[in-house]
């Protein structure tokens, strides 16, 4: 039962670490006055909570005799977690990961007060990073440990392939978190500063905190092995790539364009903001996104194809992918997406909002307001979730209309919404409702040249 498993826990501790009370005077003076333990470089007051983040994070060392990195703090320990001012390894081998690239370090806090560590004020991150890793799951056990430390929420994919994450919490901890981040082995010469991509927020900006591990590191549905990130289209920085829409725009309006600028993203993002000009799949998920090409190749054919999304991971497969057809005569990709475009270019050829995967669903850059209420028509582009409680959908309705009771995403959820209530309480329903049924799974295009050309 639970108590046995507990005892176990303690009498396997037991044999890695011997329990004694350290004296005020004796201990870490960068720990802090209650700092009695050390491990994975974190400070612990008590036992019970060393116990409880050796049961999380160590479940398959214990029972070894080999020793976890798992030490009374000592007079002399450095902030870094080692043994005096040099700071070496305080961790035996037995505490070091399978994958030799992945370091467990974490950073201290100890100087840093709970309040600025905690604050509502701060950031949200997005990131990503392609490259190999041996052991996704060491990385995920060490992403969600960092995350907790640093009391950071939000979203974070590792999968063989890399990671991607979107995380938020304090400047602090974001700040802490970025520069661990660089200092991880893995990602050293691959990630850099310019890889993360601020925008006001902060860790409410997220419901919790969700770290796992997966076959992609953004879902397209296709196995990494096949299409591979490596074969991605050639990058293009925010400058380059205003410079491409504002001759592609130019030369549309001549009739002379052989240009596609391609939005790779779902059609409720580029309904309230996009590039002038841009082809914006009507589809629901990057997954469709493969089929979208296969069923649109002709579209392609000979085009020099200019792609971006929210913060350019989807373009990397997805540009893969369109060169896998071998159909394309270019296909160019925006680097940092429109995040890093924004952050150039505020008020460019990007008009609208952008969307984004967390309780804000929208930042803005400019004032244009480029969709409309649902239900009456106006000029409305702040997202609200369905009112139905079976259903996912986001929905445009406007004040006026929320206050007359239309707060479903379509008729169908409309009158779900009030039959639900009367079900019974954790009964789910599958989502079937009317915007789903009419979208296309994969919409075939019918664009003429001309139409094309004009940006339309």
């Amino acid at each position: 039962g639970r108590k046995q498993r507990a005892a176990a826990r303690r009498k396997a501790f037991s044999l890695f670490v011997k329990a004694k009370e350290v004296p005020p005077a004796s201990r870490c003076p960068g720990g802090g006055e209650g700092v009695r333990w050390w491990c994975c470089r974190q400070a612990f007051e008590d036992l019970p909570g060393i116990h409880r983040h050796v049961a999380l994070h160590h479940s398959g060392d214990v029972g070894r005799q080999a020793g976890l990195g798992v030490r009374p703090a000592e007079a002399g320990d450095s902030p870094e977690g080692g043994p005096g001012p040099a700071g070496s390894a305080a961790r035996p081998s037995g505490h070091s990961c399978s994958s030799p690239e992945i370091s467990w370090a974490l950073p201290d806090t100890s100087h840093v007060s709970q309040d600025d560590l905690t604050s509502q004020v701060g950031e949200v991150l997005l990131y990503y990073c392609y490259c190999e890793v041996r052991d996704p799951e060491k990385l995920c056990a060490w992403q969600k440990a960092l995350c907790q430390h640093l009391h950071l929420t939000g979203k974070v994919r590792v999968a063989s392939e890399g990671i991607n994450g979107t995380v938020g919490g304090s400047k602090v901890a974001t700040s802490l978190y970025i520069k661990v981040m660089l200092s991880q082995p893995l990602f050293k010469n691959i990630l850099c500063q310019e890889d993360f991509k601020s925008s006001a927020g902060g860790a409410h900006c997220f419901p919790d905190l969700r770290v796992g591990v997966f076959k992609e590191i953004v879902p397209m549905g296709i196995d990494p092995e096949i299409v591979s990130y490596k074969e991605t289209g050639i990058h293009l920085s925010p400058q380059e790539f205003h410079r491409e829409v504002e001759q592609y725009l130019s030369q549309s309006t001549q009739g002379q364009s052989d240009t596609i600028l391609l939005d790779c993203r779902n059609f409720y993002e580029s309904k309230i903001g996009h590039f002038q000009g841009c082809l914006a799949p009507d589809i629901r998920k990057f997954s469709y996104f493969p089929s979208y090409v296969d069923e649109n190749l002709e579209l392609f054919k000979d085009k020099r194809v200019l792609m971006y999304c929210t913060g350019g991971i989807r373009c990397e497969r997805g540009s893969a992918y369109l060169r896998s057809k071998a159909v394309c005569r270019e296909v160019y990709q925006l680097k940092g997406g429109i995040h890093k475009y924004l952050e150039e270019f505020p008020d460019g050829f990007y008009r609208g909002k952008l969307f984004v995967f967390d309780d804000r669903y929208a930042i803005c850059s400019n004032e244009d307001i480029i969709s409309a209420c649902r239900y009456c028509g106006v000029l409305w582009d702040q997202y609200k979730l369905c009112s139905s409680q079976h259903c996912r959908q986001l929905v445009l309705t406007c004040p006026s209309c929320c206050n007359k009771g239309l707060t479903a995403c379509c008729p169908v959820c409309q009158e779900k919404a009030l039959k639900v209530t009367s079900r019974a309480s954790g009964q789910t329903l599958k989502e079937e409702c009317e915007c789903t049924r009419r979208r296309p799974r994969v919409p075939i295009e019918h664009v003429s040249p001309r139409m094309l050309d004009t940006g339309k």
